[in-house]
């Protein structure tokens, strides 16, 4: 069930709720008025009738009874008078309403009228003969009153009601609206789209929600294009990688190849000096060596398998600063991070040679601090350097630290870089080990 009809259904429950209670105590509030308006009318008539026979001289005859005419006037009861025999002369009283087509329902009077007293007095002509006068209540003009009192009420509340939906709707369109906005915002998304930008919405939470959105598909296409950019590089880095080694391949071995070959033919004339061919080949073979050991360097190196990342990683320092002599590389690496996980090491291994080709290349650094741990669940990596560093909010992010950003992200790390100008760079990871 969608929510427009859950919220209107629930409202029509508590409308519905506050008619059944509000007409329990309409109809109770009702017949206690009704009942003290009886009461009050009965009481009065009584006094008027004592007040008038106490200060008045006796009947002359029955028939002299024109001073009860003013009770003709008195609301909601019958009076009576009753003769010795049981004749019945009726004075005044009420046994319908002024308007009998506004008569209420008679489950209303059911529910309304109660038991009203019935008041006998006792009074004597100037002869002696008894008369009894009865007064009944006859609370129907007042029950009648009730009623229209009561539908205006429930009128109201009917209106109320109506008014309530009617708000409810339309603040509901414009809330669905919105909704349905950011829905297809977020199914374009879902489909790789993230160009789609949110408009502003007039309600608060709404456009909260729609800036949020917009941030996250800012973030998103930007991190899109900055992988098609790191793939496309990838694709051209391999394709320079084969090139070169395909160079080298022809450059090394297929000349020095060709040379041993040569050396071979010779070697078997009859004149051909022997042993200067062999050193030359042993020479040549010694220079092959030394190429295929380079390039598989390159490629992966062979003593972080046999040796252990600790190893490799000083054998690598030592190499640079070879290369190197007025930069001081240090690295503080702990045993424990021989026991690794092989594809964490090379990741390892790779972004510690990128931070070294960057400090190189772009640092002008004289010093450079390499530390790595191992603490329980968590390994913690550390590069420092002293040069130049720069100004990470003018930075323009180039592949070398997109690369490596990228690789401690592969391993569900996180990686950290402060900088500012004259004061060095630090890049720090921290990688779960768990």
């Amino acid at each position: 069930m969608s929510l427009r009809y859950q919220i209107i259904g629930r409202i029509l429950l508590l409308s519905l709720g506050i008619l059944v209670l509000g007409g329990a105590i309409a109809i109770w509030q009702a017949r206690q008025a009704v009942a003290k308006e009886v009461d009050a009318s009965i009481h009065l008539a009584l006094q008027l009738i004592t007040l008038g026979v106490n200060n008045a001289p006796a009947f002359q005859q029955i028939d002299d009874l024109s001073r009860f005419a003013s009770l003709q006037q008195t609301r909601h009861l019958s009076i009576q008078l009753h003769q010795a025999d049981g004749q019945l002369i009726h004075f005044a009283g009420e046994n319908q309403p002024s308007h009998p087509e506004d008569m209420p329902p008679a489950w209303f009077i059911h529910w309304v009228k109660s038991d009203y007293p019935q008041l006998e007095h006792q009074l004597k002509t100037q002869d002696g003969k008894p008369l009894t006068l009865i007064i009944q209540a006859q609370p129907l003009d007042e029950i009648t009153e009730v009623w229209q009192e009561s539908l205006g009420f429930f009128g109201s509340l009917a209106l109320l009601t109506v008014l309530t939906f009617l708000a409810v709707n339309l603040v509901f369109n414009k809330s669905l609206k919105s909704i349905a906005s950011i829905v297809d915002a977020l199914r374009m998304i879902e489909t790789g789209q993230y160009r789609q930008q949110l408009p502003t919405f007039s309600t608060q939470e709404f456009d909260d929600i729609a800036k949020a959105i917009n941030h996250m598909t800012g973030e998103l296409e930007k991190t899109r294009q900055e992988n098609h950019a790191l793939t496309q590089h990838s694709l051209a880095i391999q394709e320079e990688e084969r090139q070169r080694l395909s160079q080298e391949l022809h450059d090394e071995f297929g000349q020095s190849l060709t040379a041993i070959k040569v050396m071979a033919v010779t070697a078997a004339k009859p004149q051909a000096d022997a042993v200067k061919i062999s050193h030359s080949i042993a020479d040549i073979c010694n220079h092959l060596m030394m190429v295929l050991r380079s390039m598989m360097q390159q490629l992966h190196p062979l003593v972080l398998t046999e040796l252990g990342l600790k190893a490799s990683l000083e054998d690598m320092v030592n190499h640079w600063s070879e290369r190197n002599p007025g930069l001081d590389v240090q690295i503080n690496c702990s045993e424990q991070v021989d026991g690794l996980d092989k594809h964490l090491t090379i990741q390892v291994f790779r972004v510690i040679q990128e931070c070294l080709t960057n400090v190189v290349r772009h640092a002008q650094a004289q010093t450079v601090q390499i530390d790595l741990d191992k603490q329980a669940q968590l390994l913690e990596l550390k590069v420092q350097d002293d040069g130049v560093g720069c100004d990470l909010q003018t930075l323009t992010r180039g592949f070398g630290l997109l690369g490596m950003k990228e690789r401690i992200r592969s391993l569900d790390g996180e990686l950290t870089v402060v900088s500012k100008p004259q004061a060095g760079m630090t890049i720090t990871a921290r990688i779960p080990l768990a």
